[in-house]
């Protein structure tokens, strides 16, 4: 099973497991998250299913992904334009890299983020319960329409 499929399948079980009904337009919706690799907006989303669910709103989309997030399993990345991204492939803190042109976003592997946390612990005698980490640039294709 991939990593996609296994967190499709994890989405399904703690909406179940909470009492929600599994309706096909929620399925489709938690399909989208599950294999979110550029973290989609609900506008994106909407339109991604709107040809299978042409009565369906956006803010029934948005009640899903709230709902979902609230179990926990999607992240949120709001921005200050009310553009929120959301990532339903990890669903916990991590870093992105946003292109500031396009707004594609990229999740980077950082093995020093686990130290970063604890230093700025030490630092600072906090418990961090949770952090986000942005590094703002210009991806590559609008590096090179540029140039």
């Amino acid at each position: 099973m991939t990593d996609q499929e296994n967190r499709y399948e994890t989405i399904i079980q703690k909406l179940r497991d909470s009492g929600h009904k599994i309706t096909p337009q929620r399925l489709a919706i938690v399909k989208i998250l599950a294999r979110s690799e550029g973290h989609p907006s609900v506008e994106n989303i909407h339109s991604q299913i709107a040809k299978d669910f042409p009565t369906m709103s956006l803010a029934t989309v948005y009640r899903n992904i709230v709902l979902i997030k609230s179990l926990g399993e999607v992240l949120e990345l709001g921005f200050p334009d009310g553009s929120n991204r959301y990532d339903g492939n990890k669903p916990y803190p991590h870093p992105h890299v946003i292109c500031i042109k396009c707004k594609k976003i990229v999740d980077p592997d950082l093995d020093s983020l686990d130290e970063m946390k604890k230093e700025v612990e030490l630092e600072t005698d906090f418990t961090v319960l949770n952090h986000r980490l942005d590094f703002f640039g210009l991806c590559s294709n609008c590096k090179a329409a540029k140039d």
